[in-house]
Formats: C-alpha cells, sequence, structure tokens
C-alpha cells in the first residue's frame, strides 16, 4: 500500500484533493478545481516512476500503479502533478508535488547471515553457562508494526541447550554434561518475526556445540599387576617393559608422569614417560645377572600433570601398579676370578717353569668345565704354554728381558659343553732381570791428542751403558787392561761417577814416529756375578796451534830425499808404460 505526502512547490489551492481509490494496485483521485468537466483541461504525471511504475489518467486525474510496489528496494517516489490546457498544454494552475511512501507489509522471513555456527563450552560447566549468541536480520521496517520485531526460540537441542527469546543467547540448559559421554551437539535455532506470533515469517540455523575437554577424569590402570620376562643379557639402557594408564581426558588432560614408589632393586630401573603414547617406559640402569637375583617386584605410580582445582573432589588424579619383573637365565661365558693378572718371570728360567695360575669359573647354575688356552695372537713367538685343564702358565722358551721386558697375554676360557660361550683374560707377565749383558762404551769415542800435549793433561773422558736393570742405578769401575796397564804414554782415572778420564803420562808426541794409539779399557759392573768387556779407545795424533785446535791429524806422507821433481814424473812415466805392457800382453793371450 501507498501513502501520498503533497509537498506543493507552488501552493496547493487549486488542487481540491488526493484520496485513495481501488485500482490494479494502488489508485489516487487528483482533480483540479479549474476543471468543469467539460474536457478543456488534462492532467500530466512526471517525477520518479512516473509512466514506469505510475500513470495517470489525463481525463478524470486518476493514479495508477502499474506494478507491486517493494519498499525494501524503494521506500519513497517523488512526483509532480498538473493540469494544463488539453489545447496549448499551458498550466491552468502551478505545478504541485507529492511523496508516495510505500508502506510496509510482513514479506521477509528473518535470515541468520552468520549461520550456520560453530561453538564450544567446557564439559562440566554450570546451568546457564553461555555458549554462543546467534543474530537473525529481517528486512521488513523495524518502525512500522511487528513485521521485523524477531524472537529465537530452539527447534531441537533441548533439554541440552536453551535460547533466550530476545537476545538469542544460547547457554547449557543441564549442568555438568560430560565429553566423554557425548561430545557434540548439533542445535537447530528459529527466528520468528511479528514477535513470534501466528502468521510471522520464520528462519533457521544450525548451531554445532562441542564440548571441549576439561581435566576430570584421573588416570587408571587397566590391571593391578603386570609381569615380564626379560634375558639377563638385556644390555643397560634398554626397554624393559612399557605399562599405561588409561586417562579418557584428551591433550594436555592426559598427561602424565611416571615414577617408581618402591622396589627391591634400587637403583636397577628407572621410568620415564613417552611423550607421543603417555606410555610409562621402564628403562634397565644395570646389568641383570640371573645367578643373583632372578626377579624383580616394581611399585608404580602415575600422576596427572596438569590438574584442575575445580575439579579435586573427583580425584585422587594418581593411581599405583605393581610390575614384577622376571629374569631370564642364559647361558654366559666363563668369567675369571681376576680378569687382570700379574705375575713375574726370572729372566733365565728354564724352559718349563711355572710361573702362575689363573682361574676362570661358568657363572650359569650348571657349572660346565673349562679349558684354557692362550690367544697366540698376544704370544706370536710361543714363549708361553697354558695348562688345559689347570690354567697353569709356563714357559715354552727361554727369555731375554733386554728383547721384552713385559708380555701381555689374552687367556681364553672355554666351556667345555658349548665352546661357543669364551671367556678372557689379561695376565701381564715381567721377565726378572739377570745379569747377563756386559758394560760397553756409552759411544764410539774420537779422541784428538795434541804433539804439544803436556803431562798429565786430560784428553778424554768416557762413560759406560749395560742393558741390564736398573737402566739407571747401575756403578761401572774402570781401569787399562793388563797389556798396557804400565805404559809410559797414558793412564786412566776413574772418576767413581761412571765416567773415566784418560790422561798424558808424558809431552813431546809425534805423528812421523807413531799417527794412532790403541788403548784398551776395562769396564767391569756391579752385577752378581759382575759382567765386564774390554773396548779399545783409538788415540789420533794431531798437528795443532797454539790453542789446542786439531789443523791435521793421522800419518805423515814422506818425501824422497835427493830426488828432483824430472826425477820423479820420470820414473812414474817409466811405471805407466810398464802398466801398459803389461796390459796389453794380458790381452793378447786371452
Amino acid at each position: 500500500m501507498a501513502q501520498v505526502e503533497t509537498n506543493p512547490l507552488l501552493p496547493l489551492s487549486t488542487i481540491s484533493r488526493l484520496t485513495s481509490v481501488p485500482s490494479l494496485l494502488h489508485a489516487w483521485v487528483l482533480h483540479s478545481d479549474v476543471d468543469k468537466g467539460d474536457g478543456k483541461v488534462k492532467y500530466v504525471l512526471s517525477g520518479e516512476g512516473a509512466t514506469s511504475i505510475f500513470t495517470i489518467d489525463e481525463n478524470t486525474g486518476d493514479i495508477h500503479a502499474t506494478k507491486r510496489l517493494d519498499r525494501e528496494a524503494q521506500a519513497y517516489y517523488t512526483l509532480q502533478a498538473q493540469a494544463v490546457d488539453r489545447l496549448t498544454n499551458l498550466p491552468v494552475e502551478p505545478r504541485s508535488e507529492f511523496v508516495v511512501k510505500v508502506q510496509d507489509i510482513n514479506d521477509n522471513e528473518p535470515k541468520f547471515l552468520d549461520g550456520p555456527y560453530l561453538a564450544g563450552v567446557p564439559e562440566m560447566s554450570p546451568l546457564g553457562t553461555m555458549v554462543v549468541q546467534v543474530a537473525a536480520t529481517d528486512a521488513d521496517d523495524p518502525t512500522y508494526g511487528n513485521s521485523a520485531r524477531v524472537v529465537y526460540s530452539i527447534i531441537h537441542g533441548q533439554p541440552y541447550f536453551s535460547v533466550e527469546p530476545k537476545t538469542g543467547v544460547i547457554r547449557t540448559a543441564l549442568p555438568n554434561m560430560d565429553r566423554e559421554t557425548r561430545d557434540q551437539y548439533v542445535l537447530v535455532i528459529q527466528a520468528k518475526d511479528m514477535v513470534g506470533q501466528m502468521g510471522g515469517l520464520s528462519g533457521t540455523t544450525s548451531v554445532t556445540v562441542t564440548l571441549t575437554d576439561v581435566n576430570d577424569n584421573p588416570p587408571r590402570f587397566t590391571h593391578r599387576n603386570y609381569q615380564y620376562t626379560v634375558l639377563e643379557s638385556l644390555p643397560v639402557q634398554s626397554v624393559v617393559a612399557r605399562i599405561k594408564a588409561a586417562d579418557a581426558d584428551t591433550g594436555s588432560n592426559a598427561e602424565m608422569d611416571y615414577r617408581i614408589m618402591d622396589s627391591d632393586g634400587p637403583g636397577m630401573f628407572n621410568i620415564t614417560t613417552d611423550e607421543d603414547t603417555q606410555d610409562g617406559v621402564i628403562i634397565l640402569l644395570k646389568p641383570l645377572d640371573f645367578e643373583t637375583k632372578s626377579g624383580f617386584s616394581l611399585r608404580i605410580e602415575a600422576t596427572n600433570r596438569n590438574i584442575d582445582s575445580n575439579f579435586l573432589s573427583l580425584g585422587p588424579f594418581s593411581d599405583t601398579t605393581s610390575v614384577k619383573v622376571t629374569v631370564e637365565d642364559v647361558n654366559e661365558p666363563p668369567v675369571f676370578s681376576t680378569p687382570l693378572s700379574r705375575m713375574v718371570v726370572s729372566e733365565d728360567a728354564k724352559v718349563g717353569t711355572s710361573i702362575g695360575r689363573v682361574s676362570a669359573h661358568d657363572p650359569d647354575t650348571t657349572n660346565n668345565a673349562i679349558r684354557y688356552s692362550i690367544d697366540r695372537n698376544t704370544d706370536l713367538e710361543r714363549f708361553f704354554n697354558v695348562d688345559a685343564l689347570s690354567g697353569v702358565i709356563s714357559t715354552a722358551k727361554a727369555l731375554d728381558r733386554e728383547a721384552n721386558s713385559v708380555h701381555n697375554l689374552t687367556i681364553f676360557a672355554i666351556e667345555t659343553q658349548d665352546p661357543t660361550q669364551i671367556g678372557k683374560g689379561i695376565s701381564l707377565i715381567t721377565v726378572q732381570d739377570i745379569n747377563d749383558n756386559a758394560p760397553v762404551f756409552a759411544i764410539d769415542y774420537e779422541t784428538l791428542l795434541c804433539e804439544n800435549a803436556v803431562p798429565g793433561q786430560v784428553i778424554q773422558t768416557i762413560s759406560a751403558v749395560d742393558k741390564d736393570e736398573p737402566l739407571n742405578g747401575h756403578r761401572f769401575y774402570f781401569a787399562l787392561a793388563a797389556p798396557v796397564a804400565g805404559n809410559l804414554n797414558f793412564t786412566l782415572r776413574d772418576n767413581k761417577d761412571n765416567t773415566a778420564s784418560i790422561l798424558t803420562k808424558r809431552g813431546g808426541f809425534r805423528r812421523r814416529e807413531q799417527p794412532v794409539y790403541r788403548l784398551p779399557v776395562l769396564i767391569v759392573d756391579s752385577g752378581s756375578p759382575a759382567l765386564s768387556s774390554t773396548n779399545t779407545l783409538s788415540v789420533r795424533v794431531c798437528d795443532c796451534d797454539s790453542d789446542g785446535v786439531a789443523l791435521s791429524c793421522g800419518a805423515v806422507a814422506y818425501t824422497a830425499t835427493g830426488l828432483s821433481t824430472g826425477a820423479l814424473l820420470a820414473i812414474l812415466g817409466c811405471i805407466i808404460t810398464l802398466l801398459g805392457k803389461l796390459y796389453m800382453t794380458s790381452v793378447s793371450e786371452t
């Protein structure tokens, strides 16, 4: 329906009335006082929608709406009407303007522009906890009647949730809804205009409500007792077992820590949490030994990490269980009573001399017999033997401490019933020294004697070495050997510090007379029995400068007296000629 409001551009005294009359859609009658009904006046309409929406009967002034009007598309139309002379088309009175206001009808249903909705609310929430607010819009005129006045109601979702009719706020209608029982609800919310009265239009939307998790469930072991079996050969840091306390919660609310509350094997095990599965992982910390202890009992506790103080009454948020670990026997190799044995043997020990004994046993309950052998990779020259039954180690050949003072042998202990079970022990055999090496000069000496040496002059200091032990504790004695003990040229002085000095007895040494002197020196060690050796010291006579620096040493070349250089050359030529003839004769004979 359209309502007409006039707004004259000129005084409207010429317009008698504007009324509604029935028509196809709407009708108004426009009449001028100038119109006498004789057909000389006609009516003209202009403005918004003239001719397309609104038409005027030029004879009667009747205005018709040719189309159904939609207020939501255009609520107002401004039109101008005028009476003109039919013959001249000149105005017979001023033009008048009027506004057509489209009156609303309830032709639009409410719509949820943001639907469908997704919402969440913590499980176990109190009654009346707000979940979400929905909103519907109605395109009808909110200022006219109740066409745009919407109320909300819940069509599907009771008795779990409710909706406030005026605000669209959805709240919980039941307290303590449990996610573990049901975690999702789909509500259908209706918005109806005309304040919900009969005949009003309505629209609906869905609201999916998910209950979010809270920590309202404590962890619980599914069994009061768990039993596991492991081999005693299980390596340290290996996983012994995995246990899990079930928790109906999710995410961080299901996270838990495990601990060993009690155990009859202190320090043997540890338990950690697998962060991916929340399993309790029992780890071995020390080696197992079936023969020592064949089983262990543990008391395990699982506790939630994140406890909500609002739900303490649902606790305690921990649980305990018992774990029995049974150790299973495996065939172990023999074990040496002393893994590293130390033995001593004299360097002059005869072949077959017993040095010591190794001992090993089978740690298993079967206690199998054992045979011994030497790893020949550690005794390549086969200096030793071991008795297969007794474990006695003896010499197999002569020893030489100076060649090898310590022998590091690996001894095998092998089970007779299962030769794959081999134990290993180490025997360190130290060879004790005997005095079997005579002392000798420490180095090869080169002794130089100046021709101008004076009596009592030290021309050389000598020292000695001995391969026998102790390397740094020998006492050596020095003397000239008997054949030269009373010579007139040199003497020896023992310095009593393992060195000796060679001195001249006289002066006036001449290279031409004797270029080299050889002195036999006797060196005796302090062993028991003592060993000695004679070492020769060579003394070369040298021509020296005034500072005693040798210029030339050794033999002097003699020149034949009375022969000129020419004569010497002639003799040399004859010798060469003779040698040539001898060579040619030898060649011709061959």
